[in-house]
Formats: C-alpha cells, structure tokens, sequence
C-alpha cells in the first residue's frame, strides 16, 4: 500500500509538472492576437450596418471571412463584450508604447458596443451616445440656444443690407460663390497649398496622392475616402453652391494636414511601422472621428494663422476663381463670427434626436442660428438625422484639439509638433486634456 501511495504521488507530480511546463511554454493572449480578431468582428459589423466601416486596406482574407458568415446583431454584441475582457485581461506596463494601444482597442470596443445598441433600434440620450461612441463627456458642453444670442448681435451689427439677419448674411456671403467651370482649379489650388504648408512641418510618405471628384446627393459638404497606400478620394458636395469660404476649409480638412495626412501617418507608423494591424481599419462611430474631425478643423488655423488665409484667398484663389475680391475681409469676418454658433449645432440635434423639436422645427432653428438658407439648413438637418450624434466632432473636436495643440506653446514649430504627434500616435480623445 506504501508503494502505491508512493507511485500515485510521483505520477501525479509529474503531471503537475508537465503541466506547469506546458502552461510556461504556451503563448499567451497578446495585443497582436487580439487586433487580428478585432478587426476581424469589426469588418462583420460593417457588413450588418452599412457605413460604419469607413475605411479598410488591412489583409483581403479577413474582409472575405467576414463576408462570407457574418454573426447577427445579438451575437456580434456578445462578441464585443468578450473581446473586451479578453483585452482588459492583458497585461500591459504603463508608459509603454503598447499601453495606449490598449486603452485604444478598449475605447473602439465601447463605441462598437454602443453602436450595436443603437442600431438594434435603442435610443441613447445624446450626451449618452456621445460619450459611448466618441469617449467625450457633454456635461457643461450644451448650452440652451439663447447663449449664442450674443454672437447673433455681434453679427447683426457687421452683416451689410436690411431684412433678417440669415437672410441678409446669406445674400452676402453668395458674392463669393465660385462659378462651377472654375470650381475645379480653385479646389486644386487650395488643397496645393494646403500641403506645402503642411509638408514644411510634417514629412509625408513619397509617392502620396488623391484624387478629386464633385458630386451631388449627399448630406456632407465633402468627405475623404481613404483608400490605403496613401492615396485618397476627396469628393465635394456641389448641391449648394461652392463658396470661397469653404475652399480653404475644403483643402485643409479633407485633405492637409487633415484626414489625407491623417490617415497617412497613421498607417506610415503604426500599420506599417509597428505592424498594429488594428490601424488599418477606420470603424467611423469611435473615438477615431472626434480625433479625426477635430485635428482636420483645427488644421485650417494652423496652416493659415493670422492674415495668411486673407493674403492667399485674395492673391490667388479670387483671380482663379474670377470673382471680385472686393469685402473680403468682411466675408472672412464674417465666416469666422459665424463660426462661433457651432455650439448650437449641438443642442439643436440633441433636441431633435430626443423629440424635442420637430424636423421642421430644427430647420427653422438652423436657419436662425447658424444663418442659412432654408437649403442648407435642411441639408444640416439630414445630416443630423444620418449621423447623429457625429456632430459633436467637429466643433468640440476643434476646441480641445486647438487647446491641446496651443497649449505647447506660441511657436508655430512647437504647434506644429504637437499636431504631428496626434496625427500619428494612438490618440484618444481623453488625452486632449490640458494642464
């Protein structure tokens, strides 16, 4: 009975052993392993809600796999909630390089989590599905629309003519539409010199391109499709007309040192450099929009600070465009003032999206508080009603962007990297924050 006991216990050492020894020389979970199949389940979401891929140029197979047997809505809501305990479960030190890819993926997946609960029919508050799908808390954000009055009044006061004051600025700013035979050269010459100004501060891949098309039918003044290989589609929206105005803005947000360069830096560095395989995919509802809308906004102010803009709009883009330069400044002014309204833009879709006010309702508070016409007013309201709360990207992602950039300091060089390194880095919204 001895022996017996003595060999069970040897026999049983030994398979604790094997065991131990097979544990230490299996490969745990990693944040390669984990990115792999993140893309993956993103890629099968993009195929059960249509857009929410924006871009994709990572491994055909995994688009192919996700194609061919994506998981319905309930499953793939499972699936993200075990992916995000399987990456919160990997150990990572802080400081490193791969903790902020952590904390990435682990934002991604929030967004993926709450995007499947919208688009299983459940209605967040607004300030709820923005700080799920974009990481950005609203609180002391919002304001009631009577807080822009004074920036109306201001307004009044420089728009010229007689009459009401969106109908007075809008008659003034369509001086400056470009004609549609000359819309192509002007584009072309801003987004030009968009990127020299860009590429004397941020070295960009060789053999970088885009294309430009105009198009019609849209809710958007213009987007970027990035296509991978750091070439993109630039399109622009002509359904209204065109105004000098947006030119510049054009140039810089959608292309340098906005989402063209973006998309760029990103997978120069991180798809390509680090092998981060998550970075070739561009899930549109995330945190990666209020950085990418945000930087390509405030890009426009840091390409063109001061009067550079006025200099180049009435030195070049005016003659090409053949139209009178004559109040420029004034337009200009006036753009920037209306600028200022972008907050109301918010509280407007909130209120809309949780039935507050009626469409029309919405239209007619577009037109007195961002001072359009009934066409673009309208044109506003459906993109709110497409991309929801989306719209806090802009405005507010131009805020903390332009806070978080100024905030190295008053050189241009120093402003210049700090938005280098957003571009380029796994930045989150969270780390925006200012001292």
């Amino acid at each position: 009975m001895t022996l017996f006991r003595t060999l069970i216990a040897a026999v049983a050492i030994a398979l604790l052993g094997t065991a131990a020894a097979q544990a230490a020389t299996s490969p745990a979970d990693s944040l390669d392993d984990v990115a792999r199949d993140y893309v993956r389940l993103q890629l099968e979401i993009g195929e059960r809600d249509e857009g929410y891929i924006d871009a994709y140029y990572g491994p055909p197979e995994l688009r192919e796999a996700a194609r061919a047997a994506p998981r319905d809505f309930p499953a793939l809501a499972a699936a993200v909630a075990a992916m995000t305990e399987r990456v919160a479960a990997i150990p990572v030190a802080a400081g490193l390089p791969e903790a902020r890819r952590k904390a990435f993926l682990l934002a991604q997946l929030t967004a993926a989590a709450h995007r499947l609960r919208l688009v299983r029919a459940e209605r967040l508050p607004f300030a709820e599905e923005a700080l799920g799908l974009y990481g950005v808390s609203l609180e002391g954000r919002l304001h009631p629309l009577d807080h822009y009055d004074p920036i109306l009044a201001r307004i009044d006061a420089m728009a010229p003519g007689e009459g009401p004051l969106d109908a007075r600025v809008d008659a003034f700013m369509n001086r400056f539409v470009i004609p549609n035979e000359r819309l192509d050269a002007v584009m072309r010459a801003a987004i030009a010199e968009c990127r020299r100004r860009t590429v004397a501060h941020i070295p960009l891949p060789e053999g970088e391109a885009f294309t430009l098309e105009f198009v019609t039918g849209r809710s958007w003044s213009g987007y970027n499709w990035y296509q991978g290989g750091y070439r993109s589609l630039i399109q622009v929206n002509t359904d209204q007309p065109v105004r000098m105005g947006r030119v510049i803005g054009l140039g810089c947000h959608e292309g340098y040192p906005g989402h063209h360069a973006h998309n760029m830096l990103l997978e120069q560095g991180l798809a390509r450099g680090r092998g981060w395989i998550e970075y070739t995919l561009y899930p549109l509802y995330s945190p990666q929009s209020f950085i990418a809308e945000g930087s390509a906004n405030y890009g426009v102010e840091l390409a063109f600070p001061g009067e550079d803009r006025l200099r180049f709009e009435t030195g070049t883009l005016y003659p090409l465009a053949g139209i009178s330069a004559e109040g420029a400044a004034t337009y200009l002014a006036l753009q920037k003032a209306v600028e200022e309204l972008a907050g109301a833009r918010f509280t407007i879709a909130r209120d809309l999206l949780e039935g507050r006010i009626t469409r029309e309702q919405a239209i007619d508070l577009s037109r007195r508080y961002g001072l359009q016409s009934r066409a673009r007013a309208e044109q506003g309201v459906a993109f709110i009603e497409q991309y929801r709360a989306y719209v806090i990207n802009y405005g507010l992602g131009q805020e903390l962007v332009r806070a978080h950039v100024e905030a190295a300091g008053a050189d241009p060089a120093r402003r210049w990297a700090a938005m280098r390194a957003l571009l380029s880095e796994p930045t989150l919204p969270s780390d925006l924050a200012v001292p």
